[in-house]
């Protein structure tokens, strides 16, 4: 499911709902390993097997964040028979990542030069 992109920027306000939602989002981020799964989930719906071969992190950790992604509303589940496969519920979020990514190398290097 891929969600239209507005036509506006989002205006956030101090206690508004839409800080809610931007802040699960980020808590949904940022952990080293939720980032990867969700590099993994770039290309295609992947089973939790498939995800755990791919990032070599145990089963039930993979499972974990997963359900944390998920719950954010950065992922989503297709059922397939007895299958489940993960993808990005909005392709978008790896845009967000990539930006974040540059984001936090330019202030490292900043920072290595002070």
């Amino acid at each position: 499911m891929n969600i239209p992109a507005r036509k506006h920027t989002l205006q956030l306000k101090p206690g508004a709902e839409d800080c809610r939602s931007v802040a699960c989002l980020a808590k949904g981020l940022s952990d080293e390993n939720r980032l990867r799964i969700l590099m993994c989930l770039s290309g295609q719906k992947k089973s939790v097997s498939k995800i755990v071969e791919e990032v070599g992190l145990s089963q039930p950790l993979v499972s974990h964040h997963l359900k944390e992604l998920k719950r954010c509303l950065i992922v989503d589940i297709e059922r397939n028979g007895p299958f489940i496969y993960y993808g990005l519920a909005d392709s978008r979020i790896l845009g967000v990542v990539q930006v974040l990514g540059s984001i936090a190398m330019d202030l490292v290097a900043a920072r290595k030069t002070l």
